[in-house]
């Protein structure tokens, strides 16, 4: 099976690399900003649990929030074209995911559902996968996530349709709030021939549920 590679002349609008953020604290001003919050919740940071807190939490939110430095491109521009002359229905259920709501940085968790009619070529499956986990990995919405995949699948596949359903469960409401266990939030983005015929957006969600 040959590779294609696709030139892509722009970049993803969404991306956001390091040479775009010219005021980003050093890592000694995002540990001591982790130590403040730690002394305003009322805790102690010199005391012993917490001596080497700040340093975890800063490199936990690198890998959390990786996804900044990620552009979907690279992942997305390579395609391969001989495939027997398959032009039907690609669909991955059930990619797990964990992102975090921009409004309260608390992690909302669930699975992706995404479907695409290839036009002339297809792209590795993994490299799908890899597109929902940079998303995922910035602050979010789930809508706004929703959106971001199916155009960045629109955009570097130039498929005949684009069909994207996510599933989550958000602990900014479960957590805090409301707190309501077990709500589950659906979203949904069409494309293509998915937008255009009915029909089409009704076996994407009967392949999905079976």
């Amino acid at each position: 099976m040959d590779a294609v590679l696709r030139p892509v002349t722009d970049t993803d609008p969404t991306a956001t690399e390091d040479k775009k953020l010219p005021n980003r604290p050093s890592r000694a001003e995002a540990e001591a900003a982790a130590r403040v919050l730690l002394q305003w919740i009322g805790d102690d940071p010199e005391r012993e649990g917490l001596l080497d807190t700040p340093k975890r939490v800063i490199k936990a939110y690198e890998d959390l929030f990786s996804g900044y430095k990620e552009d979907p491109r690279e992942h997305l521009e390579r395609t391969f074209e001989e495939v027997g002359g398959y032009n039907d229905i690609v669909l991955l259920k059930d990619i797990s995911f964990t992102s975090f709501c921009e409004h309260h940085v608390l992690p909302f968790t669930g699975k992706a559902h995404i479907a695409y009619y290839p036009d002339h070529a297809v792209v590795g499956l993994s490299k799908i996968a890899r597109v929902v986990d940079i998303y995922a990995r910035r602050l979010q919405t789930q809508e706004h996530l929703t959106v971001q995949i199916a155009t960045a699948l629109e955009k570097y596949l130039a498929p005949r349709g684009v069909a994207v359903m996510i599933e989550a469960e958000h602990q900014c409401m479960s957590m805090r709030g409301i707190q309501k266990q077990g709500v589950s939030t659906l979203t949904n983005r069409f494309s293509g021939v998915f937008e255009d015929n009915v029909s089409e957006q009704v076996r994407f969600m009967t392949m999905v549920r079976s």
